[in-house]
């Protein structure tokens, strides 16, 4: 298979088999990622991100979706459907954690999984799909405003 050909890749929810391997993502495309691999590695084992995954599992509104290339997981993103009274009822989709191994960037496989991301969220009835980036990820910002999102509001965080 082609790292740069889309048709590639394969989009599916994720299991628990695959945690640590998101996990491992996760961290890889942090904006101030400074451990080594050893360390992302043994921290992706923690039981914590199992417990996650399981509550993610669990709820109705909520999948996590990975990317795989040639049998390996190479991305991974989360989709959560949160119903509203704004514009007569739609549904918003917000895509969180969009990470793409740093190591098979540029080839396609975001634009897939976002795509994808898209037609999953439209064929559950969302009417608009929105997302978050840290604002130091520059070119993660580039990347979303070729794929046509706009930056049309100010996000804020309140750390509990």
């Amino acid at each position: 298979m082609d790292a740069q050909n889309p048709a590639a890749i394969t989009m599916r929810e994720a299991n628990a088999a695959d945690v640590a391997r998101v996990v491992e993502l996760i961290m890889l495309g942090a904006a101030k990622q400074t451990r080594t691999a050893a360390e992302i590695a043994e921290e992706a084992r923690h039981s914590s991100y199992r417990a996650a995954f399981e509550a993610i599992h669990a709820s109705k509104a909520t999948t996590l979706l990975v990317a795989e290339l040639e049998g390996k997981v190479v991305g991974t993103l989360q989709v959560t459907l949160t119903p509203g009274l704004v514009h007569r009822g739609r549904t918003r989709a917000r895509l969180e954690s969009v990470h793409v191994d740093p190591a098979r960037r540029s080839g396609g496989i975001g634009a897939a999984m976002v795509g994808y991301a898209i037609d999953f969220a439209r064929r559950r009835g969302a009417g608009l799909v929105e997302l978050t980036s840290d604002k130091a990820r520059e070119a993660a910002h580039r990347f979303y405003l070729r794929l046509g999102f706009r930056q049309t509001h100010e996000g804020f965080k309140l750390e509990l």
